[in-house]
This record gives C-alpha cells, sequence and structure tokens, in this order.
C-alpha cells in the first residue's frame, strides 16, 4: 500500500549583506563558502527546522524555509536529529558536445546533511547543498525505508523575501512576460523565476535535473506575504523518482546579463554524457519545408546546400491531419487541408543524402503515445536524421518520465530530438545530447516585442536552448518584430544548436504553397543580407554579455573559431550602442560586417549593410532606433 503524504521539503533562507565564513564544528551549526568565498552557506538546526543562509554582500533577504520537512505526516512528526555531515569539495572543467561555450568549470563546495527522525532508526533523508560562486543548489535524496512506497501529495519548498520585489512572470511556457511584483503573482509562474531585488542583485529560481519528478513551478505563499512556494504539477511517487528530489536551486548576479553569461550552472547539476558514440549528433541551421511536396522538398535542398543549412524539416502534415487519432505516423500521406502533394519523401530523404542535407519529421503526441516504439526505428530506416516532437504532455511525473524516455529511445535509434509546446529544459541535453533544442518559449510564431524577446533572452534563455522559429520575410518582422537585422541579431542572442530560420519562407524553385504549414508565401530570393545566415553558426566557443538591461537592450557577443557574431536589441525608445572591441585577439585587424535598419529601412524592411576594419582598441557607435537591432560578423584578416 503507497503511503501519502504532504511534504514542506525545504526553506533556504538568504540573509542580509556579509561574506563572512565561519567554520563550526557543531552539527546544528554548519558552514560552508563557494570556492572564490564570494558567497557563504550557513545551516543552521533548531528545535523543528533546518534553516540554511546564503550571504553576499549585494544579496538582499530571502528565507526558504526548512521547517517541519514532512510535516503532518508520521516521520518527522516530533522532530528530527542530524546524524553526520559530510564536505567535499569539487572542481573538474569539461567539455561539452555542443554549447554556448567549448569548455565549463564546474567547481563548488558540497555538504551533505543527513537528518533522521528522533523516534525513527528508518528516516534517513539526506539533504546535498552544494555552493557554487554563482549560486546554490539542493536536493533531497530519501534513504531511509520509511519512504518506501511513499508518494508525495504537494511539495511547500517556501522562498520569503523582506519585500515585495520586482520579478518578470508568465503561468505557461509559451505565454507573455509581465512585469509584477512577487505579491502580484496570478495563478503560478514558470521557471527560471527571476527577480530583481536592486539595481545590482537579480536572482533566478528554478529546478534542475527534472527526469522523473512532478514539474515545478512558484506561487504566492498561501500565508505570508512576499513569498514563493513550489507548485507541484500532481503527485509524486518516489520509487519512480529513484527516491531523488530535482535540484532546486538561487542563481545570483549583479545584472541579467551576468545570469545568461553563467546558465551552465544547470548543466553542472545534470549527469555527464550517457551516449557513447557521438558522431551523429550534429547541430546545425535548419528551413522548414513549406509545401508538403517533392519538389518543394528538393528545393529546401537545393536551398539549403547552396547557403550553408544542414537540414531540412517537414512539419505537420505530412503523415495526415495531426490531430486525428487514426492517422499513421509510419506512413507517407498528406494531409489535403496543408497540401494537394504529392510528397515523395523517400525521394526528398535521398537527394538531401547525396547532397550532405539531412531530413527532420514532425511527429505529433497523438502519434507518439501509440506509435512510438514501431516508428522509431522506422524512421532510422528511412535515414531520418532527427524527429521534433509536438505537443507533447509535460508536467505531471507520469509524463515526464514518458517523454525523458522518448529521448533515451531516439537516442537508441540515432535521432536528434527537438520538442515543441510547452516543455522547457532543465539541464537533460549534458545528459542526452541528442536533446538538441526545445520550444517551451513565446517564439517568433507568435510575434513578440523586441521588448519581449530581450525579456525571453534574460529568463527563459537562463534554463538551456531556445526553439525561437525564427522568421526573416514574414510581414511581422517589420510589423511587429523590430525589423530583419533584428531577426538576425536574436539568431545569435537566442541560443539553439538546430537554428530554424526562414519559418514561412520558400526557396525560388519551390512550388507555390497551397495551404501547407506556414502562413505565407514568400520567396526567397538571393541577396546580399542572406551571407548573413550563410555564415552563422549555431554553436559558440564562448559567450560574452556586452550589455544587459531587462526589457530594454541587450548586446552579446559569441566566438566560433576566430570569428566573433554580435547581435544587440534596442527596445522601447532609441538608445545608442557604444561598444569596445576588448575580448579581441591583441595585435590582430579583423574585418566587421555590419547588418542593420534605420528608420527608412525598418519601414522598408531594407537592410544596410557595411563593412569596416576593426581591431582591440576600436570603439563602435551606433544609433539604434526604437524596437530595432543590428548584427556584426567579425572575421580575422
Amino acid at each position: 500500500m503507497k503511503k501519502y503524504i504532504s511534504s514542506t521539503i525545504l526553506v533556504l533562507a538568504m540573509l542580509i549583506f556579509t561574506s563572512c565564513q565561519t567554520e563550526k564544528v557543531n552539527k546544528n551549526e554548519i558552514s560552508l563558502t563557494s570556492p572564490s568565498e564570494n558567497l557563504s552557506l550557513e545551516i543552521h538546526k533548531e528545535a523543528t527546522t533546518l534553516n540554511l543562509v546564503l550571504k553576499q554582500s549585494n544579496l538582499e533577504k530571502l528565507n526558504i524555509d526548512l521547517a517541519g520537512i514532512l510535516k503532518d505526516t508520521e516521520i518527522f512528526k516530533n522532530g528530527f536529529e542530524v546524524k553526520e555531515i559530510t564536505k567535499t569539495s569539487h572542481k573538474e572543467m569539461w567539455e561539452p558536445l555542443y554549447g554556448e561555450r567549448n569548455k565549463i568549470i564546474d567547481n563548488y563546495n558540497n555538504a551533505l546533511i543527513t537528518i533522521a527522525d528522533t523516534n525513527n532508526a528508518n528516516s534517513d533523508l539526506e539533504i546535498e547543498c552544494r555552493l557554487y560562486d554563482e549560486g546554490v543548489a539542493f536536493r533531497y535524496i530519501f534513504k531511509g525505508k520509511a519512504f518506501e512506497n511513499v508518494v508525495l501529495k504537494q511539495e511547500s519548498t517556501a522562498f520569503e523575501f523582506d519585500k515585495d520585489y520586482q520579478t518578470w512572470a508568465t503561468d505557461v511556457s509559451q505565454g507573455h512576460y509581465s512585469k509584477t511584483t512577487i505579491n502580484s503573482i496570478g495563478t503560478v509562474a514558470e521557471r527560471p523565476f527571476v527577480i530583481k531585488q536592486n539595481d545590482s542583485s537579480y536572482l533566478a529560481l528554478g529546478e534542475a535535473a527534472l527526469v522523473n519528478y512532478a514539474r515545478g513551478k512558484f506561487k504566492k505563499h498561501a500565508n505570508k506575504s512576499h513569498a514563493l512556494q513550489i507548485e507541484l504539477d500532481g503527485e509524486v511517487d518516489l520509487k519512480k523518482a529513484n527516491y531523488k528530489s530535482p535540484w532546486r536551486y538561487v542563481m545570483v548576479g549583479k545584472t541579467p546579463g551576468n545570469l545568461l553569461e553563467n546558465n551552465y550552472f544547470l548543466e553542472n547539476l545534470n549527469e555527464p554524457n550517457q551516449i557513447e558514440d557521438v558522431s551523429w549528433i550534429k547541430p546545425g541551421k535548419v528551413i522548414r519545408e513549406v509545401t508538403l511536396t517533392t519538389k518543394g522538398g528538393k528545393a529546401c535542398v537545393d536551398f539549403a546546400v547552396k547557403h550553408n543549412l544542414q537540414y531540412i524539416e517537414f512539419d505537420a502534415g505530412w503523415y495526415g491531419h495531426e490531430y486525428d487519432d487514426a492517422e499513421d505516423a509510419s506512413t507517407i500521406t498528406v494531409d489535403p487541408d496543408r497540401s494537394p502533394g504529392p510528397l515523395d519523401l523517400h525521394e526528398v530523404i535521398a537527394y538531401g543524402k547525396e547532397k550532405g542535407i539531412g531530413v527532420l519529421l514532425y511527429i505529433n503526441q497523438r502519434a507518439m503515445s501509440k506509435q512510438l516504439d514501431q516508428v522509431l526505428p522506422l524512421y532510422e530506416s528511412w535515414g531520418i536524421a532527427g524527429v521534433k516532437y509536438g505537443f507533447v504532455n509535460v508536467g505531471s511525473q507520469k509524463w515526464t518520465i514518458w517523454l525523458h524516455e522518448a529521448i533515451r529511445k531516439a537516442a537508441k535509434h540515432h535521432l536528434m530530438v527537438d520538442i515543441h509546446d510547452d516543455y522547457r529544459p532543465t539541464g537533460y541535453s549534458r545528459t542526452y545530447p541528442n536533446l538538441m533544442t526545445q520550444e517551451g518559449i513565446r517564439g517568433d510564431e507568435e510575434s513578440p516585442s523586441v521588448s519581449h524577446s530581450i525579456t525571453t533572452l534574460f529568463t527563459r534563455m537562463l534554463v538551456g536552448a531556445g526553439d525561437n522559429t525564427n522568421c526573416f520575410l514574414a510581414a511581422r518582422v517589420s510589423e511587429k518584430m523590430g525589423g530583419k537585422s533584428a531577426q538576425m541579431a536574436k539568431s545569435i542572442m537566442l541560443y539553439s544548436p538546430w537554428q530554424f530560420l526562414f519559418w514561412y519562407d520558400r526557396p525560388e524553385n519551390s512550388p507555390h504553397k497551397v495551404g501547407g504549414a506556414g502562413e505565407n508565401d514568400k520567396v526567397l530570393r538571393e541577396s546580399d543580407a542572406l551571407k548573413f545566415y550563410d555564415a552563422l553558426p549555431t554553436v559558440w566557443d564562448d559567450t560574452k554579455i556586452l550589455e544587459s538591461h531587462m526589457e530594454d537592450y541587450a548586446t552579446i557577443a559569441r566566438k566560433s573559431d576566430d570569428n566573433w557574431f554580435v547581435g544587440s536589441l534596442a527596445a522601447n525608445k532609441e538608445r545608442t550602442l557604444n561598444i569596445t572591441f576588448d575580448f579581441l585577439e591583441a595585435d590582430a585587424i579583423y574585418e566587421a560586417i555590419l547588418y542593420s535598419q534605420d528608420s527608412k529601412g525598418l519601414k522598408e524592411n531594407k537592410v544596410a549593410i557595411e563593412k569596416m576594419n576593426i581591431d582591440k582598441t576600436t570603439t563602435f557607435s551606433r544609433k539604434l532606433e526604437k524596437d530595432s537591432g543590428l548584427a556584426l560578423v567579425i572575421s580575422r584578416k
């Protein structure tokens, strides 16, 4: 019989203004410092409470209450004791298969605290706390036999602040972010949850390594002001969760850009790569085939070859109506409402292989839930490079387990994966790097403003790659999203190892679209502006956030080999961008190609292209129109 319990698992206290650390030997008073000693952690046991206190000079008050672990149950009902404390340190430099940087430092000091019910010898609960220079992470490991057959009904991890701080919140992964305060949150708020305490203190709360647990979001505390608590998306069977919770974390930074530059934090909280042969996992640029025809597929392959893209993707409709449970994803049966066809998919796949271009296929949750074990080996036999999982079920423990298993199953058949709709990453691409990217983002399909894209950059993009469905010729680009050069900037700034480009557009030799997967019929005619996307990488050796301001502006520089790509966005008002190139090598001359739009260019959606020589000492200054962007491609001469 399963035991159902209500759980208040942790309260973490980030208290005020100090960088001192005092080592204590008492089990009830534990201290820890981060590797560079910019953060300190003190853990205090009181009668029925274990409080974690994080301290930093810029940090204001945040309590996370450990009072009453698993309260309202027989476990810990009468209090607990600290049985054992193990402190360790870890420092490792590792190389991701791909990412926003080619080397990642994993450096933390760790405290493993074992507690137990005073009257129950079989109730050992380990609380693992990792203190990094970038923040703190903690999780629960349910060791004792008392937790066997236990199902958690809720988790009331609480984050208590001393003020009603500013935040940016959305209740769903593809929703609109609104500037609000902690006390003004509606139902729930997505993670990561970014809070501004002051002009030099930003926090990001979230979860990492969510693989077999229920998803947690944030909600207003039921009884306290200026406080948040975890809201689980359903119950958690601890056995199915391998008796471990996901990591709960708080990242710290002086600016939104600090948080983004340190987003490797989540990767460090996940297990290392589990795929032995990774030779088939290849990032790249993708064009969506919108006509669902053989001719259109071949035209996309030819365009991809000419413009240095690596993949084409057939979206919904290639195997029938995606919302019809009777449709069969093992057949090639074009939905007549989307296209008259004809589509010989095997011919397109063979043509792509001949030209060195891979083919990706969309499959909806309706087909996945009944056919996944059938179609994955079939797609592998067809020579497909990867799949896009659409309209996936997420949130509950059941579907969290199912979806991550679907990623692992794809890996067994050498298929890369893009997950669309409501899934937000928690770092699993480190463990299974065939998970290339995911949506969980209010991308260009939703016509976000430039301001919203900047907010997305410093919220959603803290947790990993985002398939933003970058547009280029669609009318919405000039009408709502800052013009073509802003799209160029976003393709640099919003990271995705599979970068979907030209989302609504078709190559010149593609047939006139009837129905199909997109809303436009814009033709990708040759232009100098396309050379930007020709040169664009999708993964990076280094990333630097040059300037950041939530909602208003951002500038990012990313390195690939000896080249640098700079993207900048300005929202809400005109501004002058001033940057130096001190990230370039000394005594080297570079050619910079600038893609921009002035007020006339924005109106006509025409890109101006300039070339200039720069070096490490150059200061670059350029006016950016309200709600616009620019991109620089910098190559060593």
